[in-house]
C-alpha cells in the first residue's frame, strides 16, 4: 500500500534520493516496467507462496528520527519511515496513484460536499482498544486546535467549521459528525476535486493520549516513547538517535504478520554500504553516488522504480508578505523570458545525471513526475536541449552582452549582472553539482557566484528560503509531491513552498479550473494539467533538471518486498526471511 505525504513533510525528504539497479534472484518471481529512456525497471523482489513464520528483519536509515512518532506530527521523513509499520490511513494509494480504501470505505453525497465513512471492521489499537469513530472526531479537532504544533492544518482547513474552531469561535468542527462507533461524516465548505486527497487519513488513540493536553502531546512518552497504531508491526523499545524494535501485533487486522518483528536502525552513510554487504541490515535505500559499492553484492537484490520526487532550479522573483499569507512580486532580476530560457540551454542535464545520479535520474521539462496520470508527455514540451550557443544567443537577444570585454555580460542597461547561487549541504558530490551548474552559467558569460560562500547546513538553507534571504537569487531544491498530484499546494500564486514567489494569474486560473467540480471527470483534469504543464514549461519560472528513481537494495533472504513510486514499506505484514 502507498502511503500519502503531506506538502508540508515534503521538505524533509529532499535528500532521499533513493535508487535501484534491477537484479535477478534464481527462483524468484519479479514485477518489471520500462522506464522513458527503455531502460528496465524492477519493482517487486523475490516472491514465496510459502512464507514462513518467525524471523527478524533490520531496516536501514541513514538518519536520526527526530522521535515524532504520530503521523499528525512527525516532519521529518525518518520518523515517516517508523510509522509506515505501525500505523495506517483511512486509504492508500495503487500503483498508479489512484486512491483505493484502507481502513474504510466510504459514499459521497449528491452535492459532492460531504463523504460518510464506514470502518472495516475488527480494527484495534495496538493496546487492545478498538478503533472508532470518535478517534477520527479528536483527530480533526486536535490538528484544528490552536494549540496544536504540528505542520497538518492544511489537511483539515477545508473542512467546514475547522477554522471556526481554529479560532476559538466554536466548540467543535460542525463539519465533522459522529454517526455510530464504526460511522463519520466530513463536510467540505466547496466542492473541490481533490477533497479526499487532502483530507487527514491517519487516526490518532483519542483513549490513548486522553489526559495530554495538545501543546504538550509532541513531547509525551506516548508519542515519543510508547506509540500505538493500527498497523501490523508495534513499537516494542526505542532508543533515541540509534534504533527503534517493533514486535509483530498479532491482532492485526489484515492478519497476523509473517515475520517477528522489525529493528529500524540508524547508520551513518559512510557505513551503510558495508552494513547491506556484510548482512547487517536487510533493506535500505541507496544513494546514486553509493550504489558501485554494492551493486555486485551477491547477496543482495535492488528494486528500482519511478518516484514522485523531482529537482529544479528556483528563481527569485518577489518576496512573501507572511502577515498577509500573500507573495509579492517585485524583484526583476528574473523577469526576462530569453534569460531564464538561456539558463536552462546552458545546463548540461543528462552529462549531471550521469555525473552525479550515476545514470538513476531522468531528464525532465515538467514538474509533473510522469509516474503520475496527469503528467504531459515530454515528446509536447520544449526539451531545452543542452546549447550553450543557443543561450548565448538568447542573452544577446535580450540585451545581455559583453561591453567590457571582461568575459560576463552585463545587463541591459549596461549594469554588472551576477547571479548569487545557492545549493544545500550534503554528500560529496553535492558540491561538484553546484560548481556544474555555476560553470555553465559562467560558461555562456553570466557570472555567478556560490550564495555565502560556501553550500549550507540543510535546515539553515530552508530557512533562508522561507525568509526569502537575498542570498538566494537562484537555488537548487527538490519535491516529493506526495501522492495527489495537484500542483497548487507548490506552484500557486500564494503557496507558501513556491519560493521563488512566481506571481501568474493565468496560471492560478488553470490550477483553479483543476480542481473545480468539472474535473471530477479524469479526462477534462488532465487536459487542465496538460494546459498547465505546457505552460509552465514555456514560462520556466523554474528551471527543471530532472526526476529522481527511487532504489532500495534487499538482502536475497527477505522475500515478498515491493517498491511503490513513494515507500519501499508496502504491505509488509506479507514480508518473511528464508532464514
Amino acid at each position: 500500500m502507498m502511503k500519502k505525504k503531506s506538502f508540508l513533510s515534503l521538505v524533509s525528504i529532499l535528500l532521499v534520493l533513493s535508487l535501484f539497479l534491477a537484479a535477478c534472484s534464481g527462483g524468484s518471481s519479479s514485477s518489471s516496467s520500462s522506464n522513458k529512456e527503455g531502460g528496465e525497471t524492477k519493482t517487486e523482489g523475490a516472491k514465496t507462496d510459502k512464507p514462513k513464520d518467525g524471523g527478524t528483519i533490520t531496516y536501514g536509515i541513514d538518519g536520526a528520527p527526530e522521535g515524532l512518532f504520530e503521523y499528525a506530527l512527525y516532519g521529518s521523513a525518518y520518523d515517516s519511515q517508523i510509522l509506515e509499520f505501525i500505523n495506517e490511513g483511512l486509504f492508500t494509494y495503487d500503483k498508479k496513484l489512484k486512491i483505493k480504501s484502507d481502513l474504510a470505505t466510504w459514499n459521497v453525497s449528491g452535492d459532492k460536499l460531504t463523504y460518510t465513512f464506514k470502518l472495516k471492521k475488527g480494527i484495534k489499537w495496538h493496546n487492545g482498544d478498538p478503533l472508532t469513530a470518535d478517534d477520527f472526531k479528536y483527530t480533526y479537532e486536535t490538528i484544528a486546535d490552536k494549540d496544536y504544533t504540528g505542520p497538518r492544518y492544511v489537511n483539515v482547513e477545508h473542512i467546514k467549521g475547522a477554522q471556526e474552531y481554529h479560532d476559538g469561535k466554536a466548540d467543535s468542527i460542525s463539519g465533522v459528525e459522529v454517526v455510530d462507533p464504526q460511522t463519520f461524516k466530513v463536510t467540505f465548505k466547496e466542492v473541490r476535486v481533490n477533497n479526499l486527497d487532502n483530507l487527514w487519513p491517519y487516526p490518532m488513540p483519542k483513549k490513548y493520549y486522553e489526559g495530554i493536553a495538545v501543546k504538550d502531546l509532541a513531547e509525551s512518552k506516548q508519542v515519543r516513547k510508547e506509540p500505538i497504531g493500527v498497523g501490523p508491526f508495534k513499537v516494542k523499545k526505542v532508543v533515541a538517535s540509534e534504533y527503534v524494535q517493533m514486535e509483530r501485533n498479532d491482532d492485526y487486522w489484515k492478519g497476523k504478520p509473517h515475520l517477528d518483528g522489525v529493528v529500524v536502525k540508524v547508520l551513518d552513510p559512510s557505513v551503510s554500504a558495508g552494513a547491506l554487504k556484510k548482512g547487517d541490515v536487510d533493506i535500505m535505500d541507496v544513494r546514486p553516488a553509493d550504489l558501485g559499492q554494492v551493486e555486485k553484492a551477491e547477496n543482495l537484490d535492488f528494486l528500482e522504480g519511478k518516484s514522485t520526487s523531482y529537482s529544479y532550479i528556483g528563481l527569485r522573483f518577489g518576496h512573501r508578505d507572511q502577515k498577509a499569507g500573500k507573495n509579492v512580486d517585485d524583484y526583476e532580476k528574473f523577469k526576462d523570458l530569453k534569460l531564464r530560457q538561456a539558463l536552462l540551454y546552458a545546463i548540461d542535464r543528462k552529462a549531471m545525471v550521469k555525473a552525479f545520479m550515476n545514470d538513476k535520474a531522468v531528464v525532465s521539462n515538467t514538474v509533473i513526475p510522469s509516474v503520475f496520470w496527469i503528467a504531459a508527455d515530454q515528446k509536447d514540451l520544449t526539451k531545452y536541449k543542452y546549447s550553450p550557443e543557443k543561450a548565448k544567443k538568447l542573452l544577446a537577444e535580450a540585451g545581455y552582452k559583453d561591453k567590457n570585454n571582461d568575459g560576463f555580460v552585463e545587463d541591459p542597461n549596461g549594469k554588472p549582472f551576477t547571479i548569487s547561487f545557492g545549493h544545500y549541504a550534503g554528500p560529496a558530490n553535492f558540491e561538484g553539482r553546484a560548481k556544474a551548474i555555476m560553470q555553465a552559467w559562467n560558461d555562456i558569460g553570466i557570472k555567478t557566484k556560490l550564495a555565502t560562500g560556501s553550500l549550507v547546513e540543510f535546515n539553515l538553507y530552508n530557512e533562508m528560503k522561507d525568509n526569502d534571504d537575498k542570498a538566494l537569487e537562484a537555488f537548487f531544491g527538490s519535491w516529493d509531491t506526495g501522492s495527489d498530484p495537484d500542483p497548487t499546494g507548490l506552484w500557486s500564486s500564494d503557496a507558501e513552498w513556491n519560493y521563488g514567489r512566481w506571481v501568474n494569474k493565468e496560471s492560478d486560473e488553470m490550477l483553479k479550473d483543476g480542481l473545480s467540480e468539472k474535473s471530477f471527470d479524469d479526462k477534462y483534469r488532465k487536459d487542465v494539467y496538460v494546459k498547465w504543464q505546457k505552460f509552465f514549461n514555456e514560462q520556466l519560472p523554474v528551471l527543471p533538471l530532472w526526476e529522481n528513481i527511487n532504489i532500495y537494495a534487499v538482502n536475497k533472504r527477505v522475500k515478498n518486498v515491493t517498491l511503490d513510486p513513494s515507500t519501499v514499506v508496502v504491505d509488509p505484514e506479507k514480508w518473511s526471511v528464508t532464514e
